[in-house]
C-alpha cells in the first residue's frame, strides 16, 4: 500500500476548490494595504553573507541563453543585471549542469549546449564574472544554481543523437518517453560528478559569484539519488539515498571553506500518492514511483544535510509528474505552499539547528508570493524567512522597488500563464514573458524608450491587449495617439476570459493597464474613447499619419446539425447565466478556454460537463503544468473527455459525435506523461488508426470553443478607402493566438514606428 500524508492531501484537495472562497480569490488581486512592508525589506543573513532584503529571485532557467558551447552570453548578463536594477536581494540563476559527458542527455547534436556552463574553461566562466559583478554593482547577491545532471528528465534524444542511453539512479522510464529506460549510474560515475560539483562550486568563488544554490528538486539527478521512489540501488554507496547529496555538501564545503553561503532546493514530498491515489498501483509508470520520501525523511535529511555545511533551503512539493505544484500556473493559490515552508521552519526552530557559521537557517517560501501584501503576511506570520519570486520578476524587474515604494498598482502581474517563460524553451526558444516584451531582450530595447524622431498622429482601433500595448508604446516615445474602443472598459476578449476565481491574475493585469491609461489621459497627446466603435469615417476625418487595426478576433464556428442552437465559447463568457439550471453541459473543443469553462462549470456536483476534442489531447500547445492542473481536478470533479472525437449533430436535448475508438488513441487524462512538440521526433510514437463509433448523450446546453479568426473587416476597408498614408494591423486581428503574441506585436510595433 503506498503511503499518504494527510496533510499534504488535504493541501492537494485545496488547491482543486480554493478558489470558491472570495477572501482567497481576494488574497490574489495585488494590493498594499500591509504597507509599509517592514518585513520584506529588513536584511538577513545566509552564511556570512548580509543580504539587503528578503526577496529572493527564483532559479528561472536560463535554456538557450549562452552561447552555443555555453558561455553566458551579453544577453544573458543584461538580464540578470536588470533584476538587479530593480532591487531584489538575492539573485539565483537557472539550472547550470556539470556532468557534461557523463549524463548523455545534456547535449545537442555536434556537442552544442542548450544550458550555459561553468567549468575550469575560462571561455565559460568568464561570462559568470560579468553577471556577478554587473549584480553586485546594484547592491544584490548573485548565486550560482548548480545540478547534478538531469538523469531521467533529460532529453531520450540522446539515444538517436549519441547512440547512448539516459541515466538514472535505477532504471526507470525517461519522462518525456516512457519506452525508453534510463541505465543506471555507476557509483563511480556518481563519485565524479560529486567532485565536479565541488570543482564548479570553486570556479564560482573564484568568479566573484557570492554563493552556490544545489537543485535537489523536481526529479532531477540529485533528487532521483535522494528518493527511493527513483532510487532503489540494493547496494554500493549510493544505496543510501542520502549519501549522494550529502557527499555533494561535504565535498563544496571542502572546496569552499566554511564561510560561503550553500542553498539547497528540496521538496518536502513528491506528492504522488497524495495526487493519484489508486493509479499509483495500476499505472505502470506512476507504480514505479510509489515509494516516496515522506515529509519526516525529509526533515531527517534536511538536518543531515545543516551538518553537512548547508545555510538554507527552499521547499515546495512535487515533481516533473505533477508539474503544476513545483510550476504552480494561474489556477493556483496564492502564497501556495507557505503552509509548507512553515512546517520546516516550525522543525527546524524547534530542533535548535543553526548553520556552521553559527547562524539560523532561513527557509524561504515559495509558489504565488507575486502580491506584496501576501509576500509581507508570509513573513508577519513567521512562516518563512525569506520569500521566493520567478516569474513575477520576469513580469517586472522592479517589483521590489515599486513594492518598497507604495506604488503596488504599477507592478507588471505575472498571469500564471507559463507559455513564454517555461513552454518556450519547451518549444525551443528562450524563457520570456508574456506581458513583459523586455524580458530575455534587455541589451536590445532600452527601458528608456527612445522619442520619435518625427511624432505622428496615430489611431488604435481596439483596447485589447496589442491594441493598449501599441497606444501606450506609441505615446510614451511623442507620438499623439488615439485610442478607440466598442466596449466601456479595455482589455479585449481578455476580459472575457476572467470566467472564475481562478482566472484572478487576469484582473490584476487589466488593472495595471488601466493604472497605466489613467496616467496617459492625463497628457494632452493622448486621447482614449471608451464605448466608441471605430470606423471607416471616423477615422477618415481625423487624417491620422497612421492607422493600427486591433480589433481582436471572432469566435469560429463547426458545421454539424444544430450548430445554430450552440453558443461560442466567448458568447458564454459574456453570459455565464446561461449555465443557471442546466444539469448536461457539452463544451465541443479542448483547448485551454474549452477546459477552463469545463472546470468551472464543473464545480456544481449536480451537473455533468463534458469536453469533445478533436484532437488526440487536450491543450496540446499548452505549458505541461497548465495542463496538467486542469485535467487533474476536472477529473477529480466527474468531468467527461473525450479525444479524437468529432460533432455530429446536437437537437432536441442530446449531442451526437462520432468518437475514435481504436487502441492507439491516448488516455485524454494522462498528466504524467508530457505531450510532445511536433518537431520532436518520437520513434515509439503508435500511429492513430481510425475505429469509428457514433455516440449520443443528453445535453441542454453545447458550448463551442474550438479557437477565433481574425476580425479584420475594419482593416480592409480602411485600406480599400485610402483612409491614412499607413494602415496596419495587429494582435489577433491580424493573426489569432495567445496573449503573449498580441502584446509583443503591440510591443514591438510601437517601438518601430
Amino acid at each position: 500500500m503506498h503511503k499518504i500524508d494527510i496533510d499534504i492531501q488535504a493541501l492537494m484537495d485545496y488547491f482543486g476548490t480554493w478558489y470558491q472562497d472570495d477572501e482567497k480569490v481576494a488574497e490574489a488581486r495585488i494590493s498594499q494595504q500591509l504597507y509599509p512592508y517592514t518585513k520584506l525589506f529588513q536584511p538577513i543573513h545566509m552564511n556570512r553573507l548580509e543580504l539587503k532584503n528578503r526577496l529572493v529571485m527564483a532559479p528561472m532557467g536560463n535554456i538557450n541563453m549562452g552561447e552555443e558551447a555555453g558561455r553566458p552570453s551579453s544577453s544573458m548578463v543584461a538580464y540578470f543585471e536588470e533584476r538587479a536594477k530593480g532591487g531584489v536581494g538575492l539573485i539565483t540563476s537557472g539550472l547550470i549542469p556539470v556532468s557534461q559527458g557523463l549524463d548523455p542527455s545534456l547535449l545537442e547534436k555536434d556537442n552544442l549546449s542548450y544550458f550555459p556552463r561553468i567549468s575550469g574553461n575560462r571561455v565559460f566562466n568568464s561570462g559568470w564574472r560579468d553577471i556577478a559583478r554587473a549584480c553586485q554593482a546594484q547592491g544584490s547577491a548573485f548565486f550560482i544554481q548548480l545540478t547534478a545532471g538531469l538523469g531521467r528528465v533529460g532529453s531520450p534524444e540522446c539515444v538517436q543523437t549519441h547512440k547512448k542511453f539516459p541515466r538514472s539512479a535505477s532504471f526507470n522510464p525517461n519522462f518525456y518517453v516512457p519506452n525508453v529506460t534510463c541505465f543506471r549510474f555507476s557509483d563511480r560515475t556518481l563519485k565524479k560528478i560529486v567532485k565536479r560539483m565541488g570543482q564548479a562550486a570553486l570556479d564560482a568563488k573564484a568568479m566573484g559569484i557570492d554563493g552556490v544554490y544545489l537543485h535537489a528538486h523536481e526529479g532531477y539527478l540529485m533528487e532521483q539519488l535522494a528518493n527511493p521512489a527513483y532510487n532503489r540501488r540494493s547496494f554500493g554507496r549510493y544505496s543510501d539515498p542520502k549519501r549522494f547529496g550529502l557527499d555533494i555538501v561535504e565535498e563544496i564545503r571542502k572546496q569552499v571553506g566554511p564561510n560561503y553561503p550553500i542553498m539547497f532546493r528540496i521538496d518536502l514530498s513528491l506528492a504522488l500518492n497524495e495526487c493519484y491515489g489508486d493509479r499509483m498501483t495500476s499505472d505502470k509508470v506512476l507504480k514505479k514511483f510509489a515509494a516516496g520520501r515522506t515529509p519526516e525523511e525529509t526533515l531527517t535529511y534536511m538536518e543531515a544535510l545543516i551538518e553537512a555545511g548547508v545555510d538554507a533551503f527552499d521547499v515546495d512539493l512535487g515533481c516533473y509528474e505533477n508539474w503544476w505544484l513545483p510550476h504552480p500556473p494561474t489556477y493556483m493559490p496564492p502564497a501556495c505552499f507557505r503552509q509548507v515552508a512553515a512546517y520546516c521552519k516550525s522543525h527546524l526552530a524547534d530542533k535548535g539547528l543553526k548553520s556552521k557559521a553559527g547562524y539560523e537557517i532561513p527557509v524561504v517560501a515559495v509558489g504565488k508570493l507575486g502580491n506584496p501584501d501576501v509576500a509581507e503576511d508570509v513573513l508577519r506570520e513567521e512562516q518563512a524567512d525569506m520569500v521566493m519570486l520567478g516569474r513575477p520578476l520576469l513580469a517586472d524587474p522592479y517589483w521590489p522597488k515599486k513594492a518598497y515604494a507604495g506604488q503596488a498598482k504599477y507592478i507588471r502581474p505575472c498571469i500564471g500563464c507559463q507559455d513564454a517563460c517555461v513552454h518556450e524553451f519547451v518549444e525551443g526558444g528562450r524563457p520570456q514573458c508574456t506581458v513583459n516584451p523586455r524580458c530575455s531582450f534587455e541589451d536590445k530595447f532600452p527601458r528608456e524608450l527612445a522619442l520619435s524622431r518625427n511624432p505622428k498622429k496615430i489611431a488604435v482601433a481596439g483596447a485589447g491587449p496589442a491594441g493598449m500595448e501599441a497606444a501606450l508604446t506609441l505615446w510614451q516615445r511623442g507620438n499623439e495617439v488615439y485610442l478607440y474602443d466598442a466596449a466601456d472598459k479595455p482589455g479585449g476578449t481578455v476580459r472575457y476570459g476572467i470566467h472564475g476565481g481562478y482566472k484572478v491574475d487576469l484582473e490584476n493585469l487589466l488593472s495595471w493597464y488601466e493604472a497605466r491609461l489613467a496616467v496617459a489621459v492625463e497628457s494632452p497627446s493622448f486621447h482614449y474613447f471608451p464605448g466608441t466603435l471605430a470606423s471607416v469615417s471616423l477615422l477618415e476625418d481625423e487624417r491620422f499619419d497612421i492607422i493600427l487595426c486591433a480589433t481582436g478576433a471572432k469566435a469560429r464556428t463547426l458545421s454539424f446539425e444544430g450548430a445554430d442552437q450552440a453558443v461560442s465559447g466567448i458568447a458564454f463568457c459574456q453570459k455565464p447565466e446561461l449555465a443557471e439550471g442546466k444539469k448536461n453541459i457539452v463544451i465541443v473543443g479542448a483547448g485551454s478556454i474549452g477546459m477552463e469553462l469545463a472546470l468551472g462549470l464543473s464545480d456544481d456536483p449536480e451537473r455533468k460537463v463534458t469536453l469533445v476534442e478533436a484532437g488526440p489531447y487536450a491543450m496540446q500547445n499548452v505549458c505541461t503544468a497548465n495542463r496538467g492542473y486542469l485535467l487533474h481536478y476536472l477529473q477529480e470533479k466527474g468531468g467527461q473527455l473525450y479525444n479524437c472525437s468529432q460533432a455530429l449533430g446536437y437537437k432536441n436535448g442530446e449531442f451526437r459525435f462520432k468518437q475514435n475508438v481504436s487502441k492507439t488513441v491516448p488516455d485524454p487524462w494522462v498528466t504524467w506523461t508530457p505531450v510532445l512538440a511536433d518537431n520532436v521526433n518520437n520513434p515509439f510514437r503508435t500511429p492513430l488508426r481510425e475505429e469509428w463509433q457514433e455516440r449520443s448523450i443528453p445535453c441542454d446546453l453545447c458550448i463551442v470553443a474550438v479557437g477565433s479568426k481574425a476580425d479584420d473587416q475594419l482593416y480592409k476597408d480602411l485600406v480599400t478607402n485610402y483612409c491614412a498614408p499607413e494602415v496596419r494591423k495587429l494582435g489577433d486581428a491580424d493573426r489569432p493566438a495567445t496573449i503573449r503574441q498580441a502584446i509583443h506585436a503591440g510591443y514591438r510595433l510601437g517601438i518601430s514606428l
